[in-house]
């Protein structure tokens, strides 16, 4: 998961010093710490009914474990490239990577759900703060083809970052305990905190306005929206406790858009939108993510509290879906040049909406290798190769100067769309977490292979033809 930035095409300069000869151990460790934060998209999937028995959490709370984390760390990310202009890339890092590691710690030693919350929202603008300023370092550490390799390395971190991530999710909770999932990043984030500080050199900061109003609405508007879409799974969508936060959400992000036509460096270039590639590389990351985190979720809840998996087990079954995804973005990545994005995102959605259609059949009995199995690596498949039509798509249509707004557009859709796709299942599938039935389950698979059918429609109306410029694009995942 990349997050290209601003300076992705800066232009190689003759008086440009000689190449740092620590430019490939920073690369490195850059990795290391973006490669935490990947984890913790996925990691806590498998945890989440062991973390629910300890800390007697319900279904709504569960939910906020995976959303709030999602939520501040796409929300805040335009904010955190500019922070990282404004104050220096390596101390925004450091800052970032400080804050990420210190409330893993906080995570890992909850014995409630606000201290467990909080912890999360914290991990998430630590991220904000990390992903951004980190790859900012790396597009101005590397020229030239060199530049091509290491951000062929950081892109490589999506893809596996995410399969190790259900994989690590179920050894740890079935080994030392669910704690470990947020443990485990202590001693590795501040190794890298000591080391990182002698293969990065300092620059001088760039003056930048902050947009702070502009991140805090669009921030809170989604959190609103979530809070009302997990509330009209316990009190109903006609409700006011489910009304009163999606209409405020609407209100946000109505001020959102005023805020940033108003101020002279907006955190999001609403113009942006008006380029058709833009738009269909933003709408296919965020169905994309929402379908892939949510099949996540679903999956280890029905697995672990509906058919008594436990969290290894659980971690295992994941795992082909894992690198179906990533299958499917090398495909995708290769057939995209050659046939266009717009064929390949509308292939790539009905095969996962394929993939759905035997999870909306699943039951409290029957066969999970034959049925659970084969669609979630299937549905998963298709959606890899989704991710990379997104990303070229929106990189790859407009012009190479437009390519850092365009990026932070796309990158801000991906973490959004996977708390928004979380609430949607978590609401649908309410009756059948609480109460233990498949129904639920079967309900928001449903809701799931419809709305990945729905996109293909809408990606054969929205993704333009022809073929994108893949040379010198980085790839999301």
């Amino acid at each position: 998961m990349t997050h290209p930035a601003g300076h992705l095409h800066r232009a190689p300069n003759l008086d440009d010093p000689a190449p740092d000869p620590r430019r490939w151990t920073a690369l490195a460790l850059l990795c290391v710490a973006q490669f935490m934060l990947v984890l913790d998209v996925t990691v806590v999937n498998v945890a989440l009914p062991d973390m629910a028995a300890d800390l007697r959490l319900d279904r709504a709370t569960l939910t906020w474990v995976v959303t709030a984390y999602t939520l501040c760390f796409g929300g805040l990310m335009l904010l955190g490239g500019r922070l990282a202009d404004a104050l220096g890339a390596r101390r925004t890092l450091l800052a970032g990577l400080a804050l990420f590691t210190a409330a893993s710690l906080v995570a890992g030693l909850a014995e409630d759900a606000t201290t467990l919350l909080g912890g999360r929202i914290a991990q998430g603008v630590g991220a904000a703060l990390l992903s951004p300023a980190a790859l900012s370092i790396v597009t101005t550490t590397f020229h030239g083809p060199e530049r091509t390799r290491a951000l062929g390395v950081w892109a490589a971190i999506g893809g596996s970052g995410a399969a190790v991530g259900v994989l690590a999710g179920g050894v740890l909770t079935g080994g030392p305990g669910w704690q470990w999932v947020f443990f485990v990043n202590v001693p590795v984030g501040l190794a890298v905190l000591a080391v990182l500080p002698a293969f990065v050199p300092a620059r001088a900061p760039r003056p930048a306005r902050l947009d702070v109003p502009g991140a805090l609405l669009v921030t809170a508007g989604t959190g609103s929206l979530v809070h009302g879409l997990v509330e009209a799974g316990d009190s109903g969508w006609s409700a006011p406790r489910a009304l009163l936060p999606l209409v405020a959400s609407a209100v946000l992000y109505a001020g959102f858009a005023a805020v940033e036509r108003a101020t002279r460096t907006p955190l999001m270039d609403l113009r942006m939108f008006t380029r058709r590639p833009v738009l269909a590389g933003a709408f296919l990351m965020l169905a994309a993510t929402a379908l892939l985190i949510a099949y996540f979720f679903l999956g280890s809840v029905y697995l672990q509290h509906l058919r008594g998996f436990g969290p290894l087990r659980t971690g295992l079954l994941f795992l082909p879906a894992a690198v179906a995804t990533g299958l499917g973005a090398h495909l995708g990545a290769r057939l995209v040049g050659r046939v266009g994005g717009r064929l390949v995102a509308v292939a790539g959605m009905a095969v996962a909406g394929l993939g759905s259609v035997p999870l909306t059949r699943l039951s409290a009995e029957g066969g999970v290798y034959a049925g659970l199995l084969p669609g979630f690596a299937v549905a998963s498949f298709g959606l890899g190769a989704v991710f990379v039509t997104a990303t070229t798509t929106a990189l790859g249509m407009v012009d190479p100067q437009e390519a850092g707004l365009a990026s932070g557009v796309v990158n801000t859709f991906h973490e959004v769309g996977g708390s928004i796709g979380v609430a949607v299942v978590s609401t649908v599938a309410a009756a059948g977490i609480e109460s233990g039935s498949a129904d639920g389950f079967t309900d928001a698979f449903t809701v799931c292979a419809l709305a990945a059918a729905g996109s293909a429609a809408a990606a054969a109306v929205l993704v333009p033809r022809g073929r994108p410029r893949t040379s010198g694009v980085p790839h999301v995942h």
